[in-house]
């Protein structure tokens, strides 16, 4: 009996050893949120960095068209890492608690470790309130998004004293935040929830989130949108990490991004969609008011 414990330990530690030496590609998902060809470049640094801080041959990036796409990635073992909002978590958790772990977040340039949906509207519509959309079509970002679906929908309904389809005309998604943003400058929505900080100028669209990306790419001038609401504070979404991946090789994958900000502050910003300061470390418990947020509004 003591034989074969020994060579079935042994046999585990071989395989172990195996695994981890068959790791030889690290792949990061991307969500949609921005359009492809930013979220590639505003990622390759920490592709770059992952690669020396890993010893791993290859790191990959993997765009997808939505959320979905990466959390699927994440539960199947497809996608290794990916920055999300608390809502692709959760989708993900509710699922399978066990298939990623929520490391790090990171906190804005005020300190906090949370940011807000911003409802916007044209600034010529005459919309400046939520009355003002009563009747009106609503655009939201993505079914999986934390501030872009799930937040709008279990904070508006109290605030308009009946379900979003009673008080709205019709509601549709963009394709991610940017995309959004840009149907409702096109008139395709009359108002859009995106995401952003909520602190700094308003020219700059704030000091981080969507807006902030968009205005500091060109594609949005601040003077043409409104802000009709904003939701309660959210918490950033998380850095998740496959726990598929060897154990040894999750904690240099930490590791790196715990030091990017330090080692390179241009590159965590620009992963980070804004002058965020820092990252600080988390766990699912972090998160569990969007988790149980999520499972009563849209379920498992």
């Amino acid at each position: 009996m003591i034989r074969k414990l020994l060579l079935a330990t042994v046999a585990l530690t071989l395989s172990t050893a195996a695994f981890a030496q068959d790791v030889s590609v690290l792949r990061i998902g991307l969500d949609g949120s921005e359009n492809e060809a930013d979220q590639i470049r505003n990622t390759q640094c920490v592709a770059d960095g992952l690669k020396a801080a890993t010893g791993i041959a290859e790191v990959q990036i993997f765009p997808s068209p939505d959320y979905n796409g990466v959390i699927q990635g994440l539960l199947g073992g497809t996608i290794d890492i990916a920055s999300m909002g608390a809502s692709s978590y959760a989708s993900i958790y509710l699922k399978d608690p066990e298939a990623v772990d929520p490391i790090l977040t990171y906190t804005g340039s005020d300190g906090s470790s949370g940011y807000y949906t911003l409802m916007v509207a044209r600034a010529d519509s005459g919309i400046k309130t939520l009355a003002d959309l009563k009747g009106k079509k609503l655009g939201f970002a993505d079914p999986d998004s934390t501030s872009g679906y799930l937040i709008p929908n279990v904070a508006l309904p109290a605030e308009l004293g009946m379900p979003i389809d009673q008080y709205f005309a019709e509601t549709g998604f963009g394709g991610g935040h940017e995309n959004l943003v840009l149907a409702v400058l096109d008139g395709q929505f009359d108002a859009g929830t995106t995401f952003g900080s909520g602190v700094g100028e308003w020219a700059e669209g704030y000091s981080g989130g969507n807006l902030h990306q968009m205005v500091a790419k060109g594609n949005l001038d601040m003077d043409d949108i409104v802000e009709v609401w904003r939701s309660p504070l959210i918490p950033n979404g998380p850095l998740m990490v496959s726990n598929k991946l060897p154990a040894e090789l999750k904690t240099k994958v930490e590791d790196y991004f715990k030091q990017l900000p330090k080692t390179d502050l241009a590159c965590f910003q620009a992963y980070t969609q804004g002058a965020n300061t820092d990252y600080i470390e988390v766990d699912p418990s972090f998160y569990q008011t969007i988790i149980d947020a999520r499972k009563s509004v849209i379920g498992g």
